[in-house]
């Protein structure tokens, strides 16, 4: 597997568009370094997360940075975990003419949660518009709906979301719309949940709460005809009068649901990694520009094919090497800044921005202190760098620097124009702003209508979160050469302004 990879990624690097100059092609050896499959997509607290975490100390070592963390380079984050054991598990459709088994993962997928019943057999009703008729007994019942898209328009694919609160079911089966910028992902990775240890649980999600609601189940709709199975009814008829605003009917399907679910729970730990280039200054270097990006990915997921290792190239990898390249520049050219730089790798983003929160909540420098976050993450050298998406832009002064360093390199920066996704909230820059520090991120902008924007809807919908981020993939050296000197830029600009970044009046960050 390894040397098919290899092999493939050196036929991509010979199809790029222009070759990569001297930084890019060491930038890229990082993402190499960090990416390849000898790492297994570097899961949260795996080995492969070690490996890739002692990596990133050892190139921050050799560019002179300082440790900044609780152990040397090292924060430790206590982590809880649950997992859905779907090779333990099974599940399957029982109806008077036979048995048809399903597969966990692929067709069908259940939450991580304490809680989950060991055992689960009721029969399936598809729910409807409106109230259910007089004489349908929803009571220990599991309640299948289509589901509407998980971003985008709320009325497009309109489908039942409030199926959940009917009285009297035992779950729900939600068939997944693949409608919108960022469809679901089958098959899915894996049933996972983490929290910080010891940390409260939101009521009905991760590790320690399974909370009130009835058991959510989603299907995968490629297969969601076997519902329907012998119903009067089918999928693809159902579908059509939800897609046209139809009313939708309620009905038995005239099966039964039956599982067998397994969950295991375990304490672990994971680092972040922390490192600082002291600032020049004497009145500005205990002042700290904070630049952060998250070196976990997904590790060993469910098989795509015969690829069941989610290596997150550009989902993070590609970022903590644009730190790593930044630290090199700095060093190789003897470039000193007047405030000191907070170099922030974090562990977790992936399970719900654990690493940043817990930083957030142990810093390791004084919160007051930190000036600014530019955290990378979103970002996909994929196409030209014309414009970027600044998210947090006009929350603080920060965006006022963001632009005029962009200028002088004919980048246009533009607000998020789907804030509908909620990128703001779902990167680590969110847990720097909770605490009061001015943070952007970045996503490479598009024109409406273009093929870049072709090709970053389908870099989401084939490659996110997905075996396909990995080092075979297409990219474009001229754009992740000027983000890197863009970002280079920046915080060379941030750290020897005469003043630091504020929030604008009105900002809800504002401390």
């Amino acid at each position: 597997m390894l040397l098919r990879r290899t092999l493939l990624a050196a036929v991509s690097f010979t199809l790029l568009a222009t070759e990569p100059n001297d930084a890019t092609r060491r930038w890229w050896s990082h993402v190499q370094a960090l990416s390849n499959d000898g790492l297994e997509g570097r899961d949260t607290g795996s080995e492969g997360y070690r490996k890739a975490a002692r990596y990133v100390v050892a190139q921050f070592e050799r560019a002179g940075l300082k440790a900044a963390g609780e152990n040397g380079f090292y924060q430790t984050v206590p982590l809880h975990v649950v997992r859905f054991r779907a090779d333990q598990s099974d599940v399957e459709l029982v109806r008077p003419g036979g048995v048809t088994k399903l597969h966990w993962l692929r067709q069908i997928s259940a939450p991580a949660r304490m809680g989950l019943p060991e055992t689960l057999e009721a029969p399936l009703v598809f729910a409807g518009s409106g109230a259910p008729p007089e004489g349908l007994d929803l009571q220990g019942k599991i309640l299948v709906q289509l589901s509407v898209p998980r971003m985008g328009t709320a009325g497009a694919g309109r489908g039942r979301g409030n199926a959940g609160d009917r009285a009297g079911i035992v779950a729900t089966i939600s068939v997944d719309n693949l409608a919108g910028p960022e469809p679901p992902r089958w098959p899915v990775q894996y049933a996972v949940a983490m929290t910080i240890r010891d940390a409260q649980a939101p009521a009905g999600r991760g590790a320690g709460n399974g909370g009130n609601a009835p058991l959510a189940l989603r299907f995968n709709p490629a297969d969601a005809e076997l519902l329907f199975a012998g119903s009067g009814h089918t999928y693809r008829e159902l579908k059509d009068l939800s897609d046209s605003q139809k009313p939708l009917p309620w009905f038995s399907l005239g099966a039964t649901l039956k599982a067998h679910m397994k969950v295991e729970s375990a304490d672990l730990q994971s680092d972040n990694i922390l490192a600082v280039l002291p600032g020049s200054d004497a009145a500005l270097a205990q002042e700290y520009v904070v630049v952060s990006a998250h070196l976990d990915g997904y590790g060993i997921g469910e098989p795509w094919g015969d690829d069941k290792i989610y290596n997150g190239a550009f989902d993070d990898a590609a970022y903590v090497a644009t730190l790593i390249d930044m630290a090199e520049r700095l060093h190789d050219a003897h470039v000193t800044l007047k405030r000191s730089l907070l170099f922030c790798v974090v562990t977790g983003e992936e399970k719900g921005l654990l690493g940043s929160k817990y930083f957030a909540s142990h810093p390791t420098v004084p919160t007051n202190q930190m000036v600014a976050d530019i955290n990378l993450d979103q970002l996909r050298p994929i196409f030209p760098l014309r414009t970027l998406t600044t998210l947090a832009l006009d929350e603080s002064t920060l965006g006022e620097t963001v632009k005029a360093v962009a200028g002088t390199m004919g980048i246009r920066i533009q607000p998020d124009p789907e804030p509908e996704r909620n990128l703001l909230r779902r990167s680590d820059h969110y847990s720097f702003m909770q605490i009061g520090v001015p943070s952007v991120g970045f996503v490479f902008g598009y024109e409406k209508g273009s093929p870049d924007e072709a090709a970053y809807r389908e870099w989401y919908a084939k490659r996110y979160h997905s075996p396909l981020d990995d080092l075979s993939q297409p990219w474009v050296p001229d754009a992740a050469a000027k983000f890197n000197d863009f970002f280079n830029q920046l915080v060379a600009t941030l750290a020897n302004a005469d003043r630091r970044p504020e929030w604008k009046a009105g900002s809800a960050f504002a401390k």
